[in-house]
């Protein structure tokens, strides 16, 4: 429970500094399920990997001249 209140926290402060909502990701897996944590990684990567790069969080240091 504590960690899940933790991680809203996080959620809501990543997400105002800019930082989209599938890019974070909170799930409980034990360490003897190895299936579950391969698709979730999976699943998360895939997700991710649509939503594209994190422009709105990097520097563009061309502009800096």
């Amino acid at each position: 429970m504590f960690a899940r209140r933790r991680f809203a926290v996080l959620k809501n402060l990543l997400e105002y500094a800019g930082l989209e909502p599938g890019r974070l990701h909170f799930s409980w897996i034990s360490s003897a399920e190895a299936q579950k944590f391969q698709q979730t990684v999976t699943e998360v990567t895939e997700a991710v990997k649509a939503l594209g790069p994190a422009t709105r969080m990097i520097k563009d240091i061309r502009k800096v001249a």
